[in-house]
Formats: C-alpha cells, sequence, structure tokens
C-alpha cells in the first residue's frame, strides 16, 4: 500500500511537471524544433555542475542552474536562424553540443578537486521521490506562469507556430514573444529537474505532445491534451514505480512513450492520420 499523506508531494510534484512540460511540448513539438528541451536542459545542468564547483549544495544548485537556462533561452530568443543562415535544429545543436560538454567536463573536475558530485548527479538522474511541498510550490509557481502567458500571448504563439517570418510581416513581436516564452520555459524545466532528471526531461516534453497530435486537431485542444498527458505520465509513472519498486524516471519516460503507441493505435482505428509533426495543426 501507498501512503498517500506521506507521498502526496511527490505525486503533486510529478503530475505539476508533466502537466507543464506537455504543454510547453505543443509548441515546441509543433514547431518542429523538439531539440530545444534538451538543449535547454543542459544549460541547466552545466550551470548547476559548476555552481556546486563554486561551493554550492542542494536546492541552492536550482540557482545557477536556472542562470543556464535562461541564459541558453535569450541567446535562442534572439538569435534569427534566416541570418546566420542556419536551420534552428543547428544552432540547437550547437548550443546543446556546447552545454553538454561544459557540463561533463565540470563533473570531471568534481574528482580532479575531490568534491562530491552526489548533489548534480541527483539533478542529472533526477529523483521524484525526494520531491517535497516546498518543491512543489516552486513548480506549482513556474506552471502557473506558463500557462498565464500563454493565455495572454495564445494568438501570438499560434501565429509563430505556423512560420515566425509571416508573424513579423503581421506586425506580431515574434521576438520579444518567442524570447518570453523560451525564458519561461527554461525557469520550468529547471523547477522540474529533480522529477526524472537532465537527461530525460525530453521525454516529458516531446512524447506527450506527439501522442496530443496524433488524437486532436487545433492548437488550443492539442495544448490542453498534452498537458493531461504529461500529467497522466508523471503521476502514473510514479505510482507503477511504486508498486514494482523501479526507477521512478525510467517509468515516467517509459509511460509518456506508451501513450504515444496508444493514441498512435487509436488514430489508425478512426482512419486519422497524424497532425503534430508531418502537417501543421489547426490554428484554433
Amino acid at each position: 500500500m501507498i501512503d498517500l499523506v506521506f507521498w502526496a508531494p511527490v505525486m503533486a510534484g510529478g503530475a505539476l511537471a508533466g502537466a507543464s512540460s506537455g504543454a510547453l511540448g505543443t509548441f515546441i513539438v509543433g514547431m518542429r524544433i523538439p531539440f530545444l528541451g534538451v538543449c535547454v536542459a543542459h544549460a541547466a545542468l552545466a550551470g548547476a555542475v559548476f555552481g556546486g564547483l563554486c561551493g554550492l549544495a542542494g536546492q541552492t544548485l536550482l540557482l545557477p542552474a536556472l542562470g543556464g537556462a535562461v541564459l541558453t533561452a535569450l541567446a535562442l530568443g534572439r538569435l534569427n536562424p534566416q541570418r546566420v543562415r542556419l536551420d534552428d535544429n543547428t544552432v540547437l545543436s550547437f548550443l546543446f553540443s556546447t552545454t553538454m560538454g561544459l557540463a561533463f567536463i565540470g563533473i570531471g573536475l568534481y574528482g580532479i578537486l575531490g568534491k562530491s558530485d552526489n548533489d548534480v548527479r541527483s539533478l542529472l538522474w533526477g529523483s521524484l521521490n525526494f520531491c517535497r511541498w516546498r518543491d512543489v510550490r516552486w513548480m506549482f509557481g513556474a506552471a502557473l506562469a506558463l500557462f498565464v502567458y500563454i493565455a495572454v500571448f495564445f494568438k501570438e504563439l499560434r501565429a509563430i507556430l505556423f512560420s515566425r517570418a509571416d508573424a513579423e510581416a503581421a506586425g506580431i513581436r515574434a521576438t520579444a514573444v518567442w524570447t518570453g516564452f523560451l525564458v519561461l520555459t527554461a525557469a520550468a524545466l529547471t523547477v522540474n529537474f529533480q522529477t526524472i532528471g537532465g537527461l530525460m526531461i525530453y521525454s516529458l516534453i516531446s512524447n506527450p505532445a506527439a501522442a496530443a497530435f496524433q488524437i486532436t486537431r487545433g492548437c488550443r485542444p492539442a495544448m490542453l491534451l498534452s498537458a493531461a498527458f504529461g500529467a497522466v505520465s508523471g503521476l502514473g509513472g510514479f505510482l507503477i514505480a511504486a508498486v514494482t519498486d523501479l526507477p521512478s524516471g525510467a517509468v515516467i519516460v517509459l509511460v509518456s512513450s506508451a501513450l504515444i503507441l496508444v493514441a498512435a493505435a487509436w488514430a489508425r482505428s478512426r482512419g486519422r492520420s497524424a497532425c503534430g509533426v508531418s502537417q501543421p495543426v489547426d490554428g484554433r
């Protein structure tokens, strides 16, 4: 039996992490740049690693992690791929490889300097079981800020989802709106690190959104369904892990992956095609 009172913050944290990651994943997958999540996550990891080398530990590691993620988000938001003649995924690949290299060089320095890297490795792999109400409050704050921003700038984000160039031509301040979204994405991913870790958080961004796009058309319905699928992945993954005594992060990843298979089977049974990856989403 699971002690619901003791595990309540863990279950709330898993559901919140999944819902917020799933919602932002709608735009990231819809724009065909799913690599964005893992890029920002590794930037946050690099920040945490070097924060630990500077003497920080525990929850205070989230400060340099947030700093690294936000700096990368600002760079991505201000960078216009058309001007540098590179597509988005090429730019993301460069930033990902750079931040990953910095993170693992930093981890190597822990052994050289004789420092413990336990706190950093917990961010790397994640540990939902140690989530407490203090952590849930941070996760709720980040998720609330993200959802409010999406609600306020939904039309602008929907236009950018179709074409950033066309959005700018229509008079939308695409760079400012997109940069703000990326900064909040960085904050949400950083506070969600402890749920499944920096190496696996990519799954909570891409998988729920990919499953939602299999089932529904329209940006708003897909976003709501993706958030629900993310919450199911986080909460369901924890419950399965608790019963089977398996690592919660890995089980959450597998549950989110299973949702894609279920959604694809459902779409096939209804004679529908996927609409989130190979086709543009309806703008509703």
